[in-house]
């Protein structure tokens, strides 16, 4: 048979797309009721399925290629099975592992995590909870906390099951996970009156934050115990946790002829600063200053000198606050209930014993 004349070939048949699997089609397959297919693939009640049915299941979703619809899922049993994270700061290298531990904790129940950053910015803060909102998600974890935060405690006053993590409210009545302000300071400051410093400046962060509140409150208190004085040209309150805050904080201090022989930073953003500071006037660290951060951000041990710092878990911060809301999910009437890890100190190279006894 001749070939069709140039420009009449067949064009190349449409391919069928092909149909979504649906839940249904898994069931039948495995051979079991749509609901026990349901519980079979939904980690969160997996356990009610016996484990042959369960392998069974999975095995023919796998196969199938299906992927259940979590939109479906929500509007149908009015849970989402996520959960709102609320960052203040996505630049800054302490939330990551915080979010890290977050998920870890989440995903292996079937839940996941909508992460939104605020930039500390409230009404940016107000506008993503009420998206999220919007979209069902069952509860939220809060790293933005300040002391007095009314859009927080309107929306755990309502109901809404409300976590905070590394940070905590004046109010008493949220649940928290935070680390051991007080005890990191205190070790802080043990390191370096045993090293023979004396004269020592306190970087304190924000004061409308519970961390700035109880590191400066903590410094002070080791002052007491160690027989120091308590002189406030040795006590520089900073605006912001960042970097530029601690350089312009040293900077004053020298600007106005305060001596001083070490810096214990209110976290390693503000330790930072003190390293651009004392760089810029020639000043070395640690044979002219001791630097101590806090926080052990990631590649801290990677400056010069390498910083010596309270080390904060912050992955078990994370995995603590996820624990603590799937709690506050499946048992709301329980007590409320708040949880503080312990912290270490890091000894690197940032610290020495001062230069003049």
């Amino acid at each position: 048979m001749p070939p069709p004349p140039p420009g009449t070939e067949p064009g190349p048949r449409t391919a069928s797309v092909a149909r979504r699997p649906t839940l249904k089609d898994v069931a039948g397959e495995a051979g079991v009721h749509p609901a026990t297919a349901s519980r079979a693939l939904n980690p969160g009640t997996r356990h009610l399925v016996n484990d042959e049915t369960a392998q069974r299941v999975l095995q023919v979703a796998d196969t199938l290629g299906y992927q259940p619809n979590p939109i479906a899922r929500s509007l149908k049993t009015a849970r989402s099975a996520s959960i709102g994270l609320v960052i203040p700061d996505l630049t800054n290298p302490l939330f990551p592992p915080i979010v890290r531990g977050i998920e870890d904790v989440l995903g292996g129940v079937g839940y996941n995590a909508w992460i939104v950053n605020t930039d500390n910015d409230p009404a940016r803060e107000t506008a993503a909870v009420e998206s999220l909102r919007s979209r069902s998600v069952e509860g939220f974890v809060f790293a933005t906390g300040r002391l007095h935060h009314p859009f927080i405690e309107r929306l755990a006053a309502g109901g809404t099951p409300t976590v905070l993590v590394n940070r905590r409210l004046a109010v008493s009545d949220i649940p928290s996970v935070t680390g051991d302000d007080a005890g990191g300071v205190a070790i802080a400051m043990r390191h370096l009156v045993d090293l023979g410093h004396r004269r020592i400046v306190h970087l304190a962060g924000p004061q409308d934050l519970s961390t700035g509140v109880n590191r400066l409150r903590a410094f002070r208190q080791a002052l007491e115990d160690h027989g120091l004085e308590d002189s406030p040209a040795r006590l520089k309150l900073c605006s912001a946790w960042a970097e530029s805050a601690g350089a312009k904080a040293v900077t004053e201090l020298l600007d106005d002829g305060v001596e001083f022989t070490a810096v214990l930073a209110g976290n390693d953003l503000l330790a930072l600063g003190c390293y651009d500071a004392l760089a810029g006037r020639g000043l070395s660290c640690p044979g002219d200053v001791s630097v101590v951060g806090f926080n052990d951000m990631p590649f801290v041990d990677k400056l010069s000198p390498p910083l010596t710092t309270v080390r904060i878990p912050h992955y078990e911060l994370g995995a603590e606050a996820a624990h603590l809301l799937l709690e506050r999910l499946r048992a709301p009437d329980r007590t409320t209930r708040s949880i503080l890890l312990p912290l270490t100190l890091v000894d690197r190279q940032s610290t020495a014993p001062p230069r003049l006894l």
